[in-house]
C-alpha cells in the first residue's frame, strides 16, 4: 500500500458516509489541497470527496517549499498506479475530476473503465493529442529547455507562472496564487508527454475507445497559455468516437489558473453539473 495516512482516512471517511464519492487529480505545481474549494462545494451537494497527493507529496505548502527534491522522478504511470490503488479502496465506482497532468490522468482512469464519470480541466496532450501550440510550448520551456530537467523537480519563477497560469489574471492576483499554491514539480512528464507521439509505448497513452470509459467532459481554459484551446479540443476529439457521452466545454476568458483563481467555482459548477446529470445519483 502506498497510500498516506490521509489518504486512507478521506476513503474511509468516503465509504463509511454511503455517499457517491468523487475522486480530484491534481497535476504538476499544485498539491491536493488546491481542490479544498471544490471538495466543499461538491460535499454540500451530496457527494463524498476524496483528493489523494502523487506519491509521496507533502502534505502542506510549506513543507512542500522545505523539501522540493521530493517531487523529482515522478512518471505519469507511477503516479495513475496511486491514484488508481486509492479508487480500487473506494466501496462506489466515483467520479474523477482532474486538471492539467491530473486530467490526462483521470483520462486514463476512465480508459480503464474505474470511474463512473469524468471530469477533466485543460487537459495535459496524451498519446494521440498532435497539435503544440507556439504558447504551450513556451509555458513548457522552462522544463524542456535543459534535459537534465527530467531528472529533477522544478519551480517556476514569478515570470514563468504568470505566463503559463495566470496570463488571464491581473498582477496581484497572479502573485496571490503563486504565494498560495505554486509547489515545485516533477520535469519528466513533461518530457513525457512532448515525446509521447514519438513513442508508441508512451506513459501518457489514454484508451480513447474503451466501451466502459463512462461519460466524459473536456473543459477548455479559452486563454490558456499552457493547454490551449487546440490541444484540449484535439482530445474531444479523439473521446467523441466512443459510445459514451462526450461533451466539450470552453470557458471564456479564463487561463491555466481557472480551477483556483476567482473564477474556479464557474468551473466547478460546470463540472458538478456533468457529474450529476451524467454520473451516479447521491445518497
Amino acid at each position: 500500500m502506498s497510500l498516506s495516512e490521509r489518504e486512507q482516512e478521506e476513503i474511509d471517511r468516503a465509504n463509511e458516509s454511503g455517499r457517491q464519492p468523487v475522486a480530484f487529480v491534481h497535476g504538476l505545481w499544485l498539491l491536493s489541497s488546491s481542490w479544498d474549494r471544490w471538495r466543499t462545494l461538491f460535499e454540500s451537494n451530496g457527494y463524498a470527496t476524496i483528493a489523494p497527493g502523487w506519491p509521496d507529496d507533502p502534505e502542506t505548502v510549506a513543507e512542500a517549499r522545505d523539501h522540493p527534491d521530493v517531487f523529482a522522478h515522478k512518471m505519469v504511470q507511477a503516479v495513475t498506479d496511486h491514484y488508481l490503488e486509492a479508487i480500487a479502496a473506494l466501496t462506489l465506482k466515483p467520479g474523477v475530476v482532474g486538471h492539467s497532468f491530473g486530467g490526462l490522468i483521470a483520462q486514463k482512469i476512465a480508459g480503464v473503465g474505474v470511474s463512473a464519470v469524468t471530469v477533466a480541466v485543460d487537459p495535459a496532450p496524451g498519446r494521440g493529442v498532435l497539435p503544440l501550440p507556439a504558447s504551450a510550448l513556451k509555458s513548457g520551456s522552462p522544463i524542456l529547455g535543459n534535459p537534465a530537467n527530467a531528472r529533477r523537480s522544478v519551480t517556476l519563477t514569478f515570470e514563468e507562472f504568470t505566463y503559463g497560469w495566470a496570463n488571464a489574471l491581473d498582477e496581484a492576483e497572479a502573485r496571490e496564487l503563486y504565494d498560495e499554491f505554486h509547489v515545485a514539480a516533477s520535469g519528466v512528464p513533461i518530457f513525457q508527454a512532448a515525446a509521447a507521439n514519438l513513442n508508441p509505448f508512451s506513459e501518457t497513452k489514454v484508451d480513447f475507445k474503451a466501451e466502459n470509459r463512462g461519460p466524459i467532459l473536456i473543459i477548455s481554459g479559452e486563454n490558456d497559455h499552457t493547454v490551449p484551446h487546440a490541444i484540449s479540443y484535439a482530445a474531444y476529439k479523439k473521446h467523441r468516437k466512443n459510445v459514451g457521452v462526450t461533451e466539450f466545454t470552453e470557458l471564456a476568458g479564463r487561463g491555466h489558473s481557472l480551477t483556483i483563481d476567482h473564477g474556479w467555482q464557474e468551473v466547478a459548477e460546470t463540472a458538478l453539473a456533468f457529474v450529476r446529470a451524467n454520473g451516479p445519483a447521491t445518497a
